[in-house]
């Protein structure tokens, strides 16, 4: 593992992250998801697609990133394109997973890997929908432990600017950005996922007009147990 500080706005972001087959032309960029990690990703792909250099980076906030400001997914594509002038890397494919997808698609590479992506607002179901209007109810009596009680999982344990940073990107509806790519895409969605339902990933395809949606057996993490047909696939069109 590496670490390379990348200044935006005025502020030194250091990002962590991993090299594999340096040596190598061709290249991928492969990003986790929301409260994830580049462990995770490395773990299904680095054995995988040997004829690329794979890079995998812990985006601020996550693994071993830190951050404590808000940022919004423009801001996380931005960081990254500096990172990717600072290594000297431009990738002729860019994979993501969940919100990871949301940054891959807004750094526009000629091939663009989709894994459950972010970006198509699910409904919520009532519960959830019943939790957050009493917690905007009872929010201006300045209850400390509200927020503990009421915040998503995915949010727990967050500094301010992570949880700040959570909420401008949690329900982000990325229909325009999606049909503004050019580029080729491939969707690799997971048939039971309950996060980003597979209905998500059908309007994503027809948004992004080069493009193959591929159904496979798991959940949101389904690429774990899929990867070598990922690969095999990303080798056959990319």
């Amino acid at each position: 593992m590496a670490s390379k500080s990348c200044r935006y706005e005025g502020y030194d972001f250091v990002l962590n992250y991993t090299r594999l087959n340096p040596g190598h032309k061709r290249s991928i960029l492969i990003l986790h998801g929301w409260g994830s990690n580049q462990q995770i990703m490395q773990q299904a792909f680095g054995k995988f697609l040997p004829e690329y250099q794979h890079i995998y980076v812990d985006m601020p906030g996550f693994g071993k990133s830190p951050n404590d400001r808000s940022l919004t997914t423009e801001d996380y594509a931005a960081i990254l394109r500096i990172f990717l002038e600072q290594i000297g890397i431009t990738p002729e494919i860019i994979a993501g997973h969940s919100f990871g997808g949301k940054v891959a698609t807004l750094l526009n590479p000629p091939c663009l890997v989709l894994l459950s992506s972010a970006g198509i607002p699910v409904p919520k179901p009532f519960k959830v929908r019943f939790k957050i209007r009493l917690f905007k109810l009872l929010k201006p009596f300045g209850i400390a432990y509200l927020r503990r009680l009421f915040v998503s999982a995915d949010a727990q344990g967050m500094n301010e600017g992570m949880y700040q940073t959570f909420k401008n990107v949690v329900d982000e509806d990325f229909s325009d950005q999606f049909a503004a790519f050019e580029g080729q895409g491939l969707c690799f969605w997971g048939k039971e996922d309950t996060a980003t339902p597979l209905w998500t990933g059908a309007q994503i395809n027809k948004l992004i007009g080069n493009s193959k949606l591929i159904p496979m057996d798991g959940d949101h993490f389904f690429f774990l147990k899929n990867a070598v047909e990922i690969a095999e696939k990303i080798e056959e069109e990319c």
